[in-house]
């Protein structure tokens, strides 16, 4: 089979799950399919600057389709993601030393420490910088 530039350009940024980084995929182990971090999870705001707008500082959260028993957390600068596992409804979300515990919206400890928080709604915050001057 001959192989164009077209297929070359199209296959040259995907990567090992065939997710399309450039355009913000990323594989969801849980969901089996490529997602949109920024538009399709929760986002987890460092507690050191939880009015931070730099994406690559945050954390993002998305739940599995088993009625939200477990969760995939994706950190800063980590490549793979981390897959938390509850008990039952009301527990917090683990995985070794990592919590995720339901509490307005969520928090993320790591051992002791809380380390990102967010308001559990999907899709970064509207600030006050993303309003459309008129």
């Amino acid at each position: 089979m001959k192989q164009t530039l077209l297929d070359t350009i199209e296959n040259a940024d995907k990567d090992k799950d065939g997710c399309l980084a450039s355009a913000g995929y990323v594989w969801s182990t849980l969901n089996k399919e490529c997602i949109k971090l920024y538009e399709s999870t929760i986002t987890l705001y460092p507690q050191s600057n939880l009015n931070n707008e730099d994406e690559t500082k945050n954390a993002y959260l998305i739940f599995g389709e088993n009625g939200g028993n477990e969760a995939e957390l994706y950190l800063p600068s980590q490549e793979k993601s981390i897959i938390l596992v509850r008990q039952t409804e009301g527990q917090p979300w683990v995985f070794n030393e990592w919590q995720l515990i339901p509490w307005k919206g969520f928090q993320l400890k790591k051992g002791d420490e809380i380390l990102f928080s967010g308001d559990g709604e999907i899709g970064p915050k509207v600030t006050g910088s993303d309003k459309i001057e008129e």
